[in-house]
C-alpha cells in the first residue's frame, strides 16, 4: 500500500487557524471530553493527520468542531479533506455540508473561476418531488443554539432585502452576500436544534434562499454554478414539504434552458412544475402556464403555446381580480410570455406590440428587467425596419444601465454595439452609439 498524499484541505485550515501542532491536538482533546468520548492525542498524530493519514470517524468529527470554532465559522468535510460518513444519506450530505461548500466557493473570489467553470447541462439529474420530501429527517443536530421562529423569519427577511436589491440592481453584487448569508448564518441555523416545525420552516427559508442564488448566478451567465444552487433549492424544499418553492425552482430552471434555447429541457422542466403543484392558486398557474407557452413555441409546438397562453391570461385575470399575492408574476410579466410566444413562432411584429405593452406596465422597482427587456424590444424593432424607434429604446436602456450590476445586461448592451455599426451614418444611431462608449468599457469597443 502507498503512501497517502497529503491532506491539502486540512493542511490550509491548520495554517488558517495559526495553532501549533499540540494545539491542534489539545483542542480536539479538549472537545473529545466536552462529549464524554475522551481522546488523548499528541503531535505525532495530528502530523500524521496532515500527511494524509485519515482518522477514525469519531475524531473527524472532533476536529472539525475544534476547527469551526477557532475559525468561527462552519467547516464540512469536503473542505478538510474527509469523506462524507457512510451511514449518512445522499440527500443529507448534500443539502447541508454541499451547501456550505458551494457557498463558500461561490463567495471567495480566489476560488469563483473554478466554480464558474461548470457548464449547463441538458442531462442534469432533476429530482422528483416524491423523491427528495421529508428526506432531511436524518440530520443531526449540531452544537449551535437552539433557533425559533424569530430566527426563520429573518432569514426570509434577509432573502426579500437581497432580491430587492437583485431587481433594482442586478445579481454581481448581491450573490457574493447571499452565499456568505448562506454560509454563515443559514447552514449552522440548519444544523441547530429546533422543534420539528421550526426545522421545517427553516429549510423552506433556505430552500427560497438557495434559489434566489441561483437565479442571480443566472443573470452573471455562469449557468453550472445556478443549476447546483437549484438542485441544492429542490432537495431542501422537498425536506420541508415546501411545494411553492419546488415548483418556482422547476420553473426557474426551465426559464434558464429555453433562454439557452434547450427547448426540449425547457419542455420538460416547465411540465414537471406544473405537475408538482396541481392545486395552484390562479396566479401560480399563470406563472407555471406562461412559461409552458414559451417552451413550447420554442420547439414549434404552435398549436400548445397557444392552448398554454390562453390558460395563462385566464389565469392572470382571476388573480388581478384579488389581492396581489404572488411574487412578481404580473400582467407585464404575462406580456413579455406573450412577446416570446408571438415571436419564436414568426410573428415579430406582434412580439414588439407585446413587449412595447410589456414595458408600459412594468413597475419601476425591477430596473435590470427593464435595461434586458427594453434592449429585447430595441433589437426587434430594428428586424422589422424601425431604426430610429430602435434607437429611442436603446437610449431608455442606457438611462438605466450604469446602475445595474449584470451579466445579462453587459450581454444585451454589447449586442447592441454590434446591431448599430452598420447603421452609424444615421444621426440617431450615431448618437446612441457615442452616448453608449460612455458608460460601457473601452475594450467592448475593440
Amino acid at each position: 500500500m502507498g503512501t497517502p498524499a497529503p491532506n491539502r484541505g486540512l493542511e490550509r485550515l491548520h495554517r488558517e487557524t495559526g495553532w501549533t501542532l499540540r494545539q491542534f491536538a489539545q483542542e480536539v482533546n479538549r472537545i473529545g471530553t466536552e462529549r464524554r468520548t475522551p481522546v488523548k492525542y499528541r503531535e505525532p498524530s495530528v502530523h500524521q493527520w496532515l500527511k494524509g493519514h485519515m482518522p477514525r470517524e469519531g475524531t473527524r468529527t472532533l476536529i472539525l468542531e475544534a476547527l469551526a470554532r477557532k475559525l468561527g465559522r462552519p467547516v464540512t468535510r469536503t473542505e478538510a479533506g474527509f469523506p462524507s460518513p457512510p451511514n449518512q444519506s445522499r440527500v443529507c450530505a448534500s443539502s447541508t455540508e454541499g451547501l456550505v461548500d458551494l457557498g463558500r466557493g461561490d463567495m471567495d473570489p480566489s476560488r469563483r473561476s473554478v466554480i464558474e467553470a461548470g457548464l449547463f447541462s441538458v442531462a442534469l439529474n432533476v429530482p422528483g418531488w416524491p423523491d427528495v420530501v421529508g428526506r432531511m429527517e436524518a440530520v443531526q443536530a449540531g452544537q449551535a443554539q437552539r433557533v425559533g421562529m424569530p430566527e426563520v423569519e429573518m432569514v426570509i427577511a434577509m432573502t426579500e432585502r437581497i432580491s430587492d436589491l437583485d431587481d433594482q440592481f442586478g445579481g454581481r453584487h448581491a450573490r457574493p452576500m447571499a452565499a456568505a448569508f448562506l454560509v454563515n448564518t443559514v447552514a449552522p441555523y440548519l444544523k441547530a436544534d429546533a422543534p420539528d416545525s421550526v426545522r421545517k420552516a427553516m429549510l423552506s427559508a433556505a430552500s427560497d434562499l438557495c434559489y434566489l442564488t441561483g437565479y442571480m448566478a443566472v443573470d452573471e451567465g455562469v449557468h453550472g454554478l445556478a443549476q447546483q444552487y437549484y438542485v441544492k433549492a429542490l432537495e431542501l424544499a422537498g425536506a420541508s414539504e415546501d411545494h411553492l418553492t419546488y415548483c418556482t425552482t422547476l420553473r426557474g430552471m426551465s426559464v434558464q434552458a429555453v433562454d439557452l434555447g434547450h427547448g426540449r429541457q425547457a419542455m420538460r422542466l416547465a411540465d414537471a412544475a406544473a405537475s408538482a403543484s396541481p392545486n395552484a392558486g390562479p396566479r401560480m398557474r399563470a406563472f407555471l402556464a406562461g412559461q409552458q407557452a414559451h417552451a413550447s413555441a420554442q420547439i414549434g409546438d404552435g398549436s400548445n403555446a397557444l392552448t398554454y397562453l390562453r390558460e395563462a391570461e385566464t389565469a392572470m385575470e382571476k388573480a388581478e381580480s384579488r389581492a396581489k399575492a404572488f411574487g412578481s408574476y404580473d400582467p407585464s410579466s404575462l406580456l413579455y410570455h406573450v412577446s416570446q410566444v408571438r415571436y419564436e413562432l414568426g410573428d415579430t411584429v406582434g412580439s414588439v406590440s407585446a413587449l412595447e405593452q410589456s414595458d408600459r406596465q412594468r413597475q419601476g422597482v425591477y430596473r435590470r428587467a427593464r435595461v434586458r427587456h427594453r434592449c429585447t424590444l430595441a433589437e426587434r424593432q430594428l428586424e422589422i425596419g424601425h431604426l430610429e424607434a430602435a434607437c429611442e429604446t436603446w437610449n431608455l436602456a442606457l438611462d438605466d444601465y450604469p446602475s445595474v450590476q449584470s451579466g445579462r445586461a453587459d450581454d444585451r448592451i454589447r449586442s447592441m454595439y454590434t446591431r448599430v455599426r452598420p447603421h452609424l451614418k444615421n444621426h440617431a444611431a450615431r448618437e446612441l452609439y457615442e452616448r453608449a462608449r460612455l458608460v460601457t468599457p473601452s475594450s467592448w469597443l475593440a
